[in-house]
């Protein structure tokens, strides 16, 4: 993937050409995305066409229940970033609002006619339009009038015994099961964020950490210290990162993510960083006092210097 066109609006588009589009939310852009988006990428490169994905921010759940808090996999950036990765010329960002939830299906697809020039559209059990009205069998009626064909594809990519859904991930991340969702993913459950001021509780102990103000709704793992590797101006550290309330040193309930860089040295407030997740080590507990935190803390930090390469 040398470059992409990335817009935000179907009229945003630079042209109409034949184009294969795939569409969907593809939150976290798992396996089972990837292997949608890659058989588009195939069939448009077979036919010397053009590859899209339409992807909607807000979740349409936000939109439709108002769901708010910590939902998404990832932010919309790194989502059309991902995407794109798979071989996708041109990813579409559209807004789901409620122009766009009233919107009558025949209408949907005239745009994306219009200003695609669709060919084939792609996608797993899905349904376009007001009231769900646009599904397949509607779709593929409307497809042999105006010249394109719908590919329902059931993505179905197992790892273990279960199949690979946004919904699974969801949940291994609420038990802190990390290694599942890198199975799901192909790859670390990372978080980015700016390093913030915090309250520096840990310099007094000798063990200094970056505070990580991820994206407010973006869903982070269950409380406890993982082994994480931390990039930092292109370069990855190991690190031992903390995610809950520090019940030890801290009497509020507010969820920080604080990360121990092993073998940095320099100033970090104000730097974008990314952690990838790669382990759970323990729970989050309450110590006796400083002196007990600090021996586990120790040990947390030998554990992830075993576990964790920088490279």
């Amino acid at each position: 993937m040398d470059s992409f066109e990335l817009v935000t609006q179907l009229h945003e588009v630079k042209a109409a050409r034949p184009t294969m589009l795939a569409i969907g939310v593809f939150d976290g852009v798992h396996r089972g995305h990837q292997q949608l988006l890659g058989r588009v990428v195939a069939a448009a490169r077979e036919q010397n066409a053009r590859a899209a994905a339409l992807t909607f921010f807000p979740h349409p759940k936000e939109t439709i229940t108002r769901e708010k808090g910590r939902y998404y996999l990832m932010p919309l950036a790194e989502r059309a970033h991902c995407i794109a990765q798979q071989g996708i010329d041109l990813v579409i960002t559209h807004p789901f609002n409620e122009a766009v939830r009233q919107m009558r299906a025949s209408a949907f697809v005239d745009a994306l006619i219009a200003h695609l020039d669709m060919k084939q559209l792609w996608g797993g059990h899905f349904s376009l339009g007001y009231e769900r009205e646009g599904d397949h069998a509607f779709l593929s009626q409307l497809g042999a009038v105006r010249g394109f064909a719908v590919h329902q594809v059931d993505a179905l990519v197992m790892a273990g015994d279960e199949r690979i859904s946004s919904s699974r991930i969801r949940r291994s991340l609420a038990m802190g099961d990390v290694r599942d969702v890198a199975v799901c993913l192909g790859r670390p459950y990372a978080m980015t964020g700016e390093v913030v001021y915090g309250r520096q509780l840990g310099r007094t102990i000798g063990v200094p950490t970056a505070n990580v103000a991820v994206w407010k709704q973006q869903i982070i793992p269950a409380n406890g210290v993982y082994a994480t590797r931390v990039w930092v101006d292109g370069v990855a550290y190991a690190a031992a990162t903390n995610v809950g309330v520090r019940p030890t040193v801290d009497e509020n309930a507010h969820i920080t993510i604080e990360a121990h860089l092993l073998h940095f040295s320099g100033d970090l407030y104000g730097k974008t960083v990314r952690i990838e997740l790669l382990e759970y080590i323990r729970g989050e507990q309450k110590f006796d006092g400083l002196d007990a935190l600090k021996a586990q803390i120790a040990a947390d930090i030998a554990h992830v210097s075993q576990l964790v390469s920088a490279d």
